[in-house]
């Protein structure tokens, strides 16, 4: 490269516009190899400008002496940055499991000016982002999960602070063995110990546990990843979703103000809402596996292979409840609800057949146009299989899918999402039994005290002598609860009046 071209490379570049701790831009964002060849490169271009080929020194106009003086400061810069790289090289060279255990108890929270339960919210959520980004322990999870936990981090910091304690190499270690060994306590080592302890702290805090219980790693946390959008649980797609730190969530609700056009010089009315607080209280749901000593001792993976069959339990659980259940002890289930209320329901135009191709339009129209907009639909496949087979030589505008589809997904632009727990057309035949269900799920909410613990049970007990069986037990428990918040926003078609 002949001095024209250095010149021109270094056009513009002032050295006495860096200051002696800034960086210049050739030298940011530099690998070690890559700071090395800058190196050699400067120093060539410097040599360059400063004598001829054949070492005579130069004389250097107020443009190269500007070149001249800006290269020393990058090579300078550059030369710095590979000295500070080595020294920190040498360090964990000479002491990894010092080191190692310093990051450890980082990333359980332990340092004691940067506890988990002390951080700010903005610092819980960014170091929650990036354990996101970097635990290969969430390589597991797709892509859509990982985007709902993402939204679920920025949303609620108490996720982003339990998955600060649970998500590191210490933690899950030790809660495989909390799980699977009664005297776990007595094998741990240090790190674990330390991490089981800023669990309890982010606990106490946090309050989403009086006592007992280890919480699940978040990221194998079947009560958290199971909201994400590839779940088959329809109402964890579309219901709203909160978290509480009580035992109920309370909203104010109003049919809204209504308006009026007046006369002049007249009074104006009274347009004050009438103001309603609906509830939703959060209750129990529990899970037990009983298992064998010898199991517990032999099974390859035990603990994640009951982690899935938790999961599974879980969430079928809750598809049953938020579909059916009572509201007493447990979640109550958009049938329950809006079987008994009136105004909700839309019998179908021959009682007691079933139904026919004008039904589908009967109660699409009962809904209230502001609840269209985002309505789904909840049916059985029962139901589905019908409303696919109204469609006829005579009736081509009830066409909705042939027969090799699997499933009618949309009716009337609007998603049909399947529940198992809703009513087949052969069991709806009761007054008041629901066939379809149709409105806005945000107006059925889902409250939920963050994440499932899990306890082990040492030692089980014969009902019958009280004597020991050899068998060992998974507690395992979560709080959450479910319903409707506006039956407005709701319509439900029944068999039978």
């Amino acid at each position: 490269m002949n001095i024209d071209e250095i010149l021109e490379e270094m056009r513009g570049k002032d050295p006495d516009t860096l200051g002696d701790k800034d960086t210049p831009d050739e030298v940011r964002g530099k690998s070690p190899e890559q700071l090395h060849q800058l190196v050699e490169v400067m120093k060539a271009h410097l040599r360059a400008l400063h004598q001829e080929e054949t070492g005579e020194l130069r004389d250097l106009t107020p443009v190269e002496d500007q070149a001249f003086r800006y290269g020393l400061k990058v090579l300078d810069a550059a030369e710095k940055r590979i000295s500070e790289h080595r020294n920190l090289s040498e360090v964990f060279s000479r002491r990894p499991e010092a080191v190692k255990r310093v990051y450890a108890n980082l990333s359980s929270g332990l340092d004691a000016s940067n506890g988990v339960a002390r951080m700010s919210i903005p610092e819980a959520r960014n170091l929650a982002l990036r354990t996101l980004d970097d635990r290969s322990s969430a390589a597991h999870l797709r892509s859509e999960e990982k985007d709902q936990l993402e939204t679920t981090i920025r949303r609620n910091t108490d996720v982003a602070r339990r998955i600060l304690v649970t998500e590191n190499d210490a933690y899950r270690s030790a809660w495989l063995k909390a799980v699977t060994s009664p005297n776990a306590a007595m094998h741990l080592d240090e790190d674990e110990r330390n991490a089981m302890r800023a669990y309890d702290e982010y606990r106490v805090a946090s309050l989403t546990s009086a006592a007992g219980g280890f919480g699940v790693p978040v990221f194998i946390d079947p009560s958290i990843i199971m909201t994400a959008q590839g779940s088959g649980n329809p109402f964890l797609q579309i219901a709203k979703q909160t978290d509480v730190n009580t035992n109920a969530w309370k909203g104010v609700s109003s049919a809204g103000v209504t308006w009026s056009f007046d006369a002049e010089n007249t009074e104006v009315s009274d347009d004050a809402p009438t103001i309603a607080q609906p509830t939703v209280t959060v209750v129990m749901a529990r899970g037990f596996i009983p298992y064998s000593i010898e199991i517990g001792e032999d099974y390859p993976s035990f603990a994640s292979e009951m982690s899935t069959l938790l999961a599974e339990g879980y969430d079928e659980l809750l598809i049953d409840k938020f579909t059916r259940g009572s509201g007493t002890g447990e979640p109550q289930g958009v049938l329950t609800i809006l079987s008994a209320t009136a105004g909700n329901r839309v019998t179908v135009t021959t009682s007691g057949v079933n139904f026919s191709a004008d039904d589908p339009y009967k109660v699409w129209k009962s809904l209230p146009q502001r609840f269209r907009r985002k309505a789904s639909w909840l049916m059985s496949v029962d139901v589905n299989n019908k409303l696919r087979q109204l469609g006829t030589a005579n009736v081509f505008h009830a066409y909705t899918e042939n027969l090799p589809a699997e499933w009618a997904d949309q009716f009337f632009g609007k998603t049909a999402y399947e529940s198992p727990y809703m009513p087949d057309t052969t069991t709806s035949t009761a007054a008041n039994s629901g066939l379809v269900v149709v409105g806005d799920f945000q107006n059925y909410l889902i409250a939920r005290r963050t994440g499932m613990s899990v306890e082990l049970v040492p030692h089980l007990f014969s009902t019958g002598n009280n004597l020991p069986m050899g068998q060992r037990g998974w507690f395992a428990y979560a709080r959450i609860g479910g319903g409707v918040i506006n039956t407005a926003a709701f319509r439900l078609l029944v068999n039978t009046a």
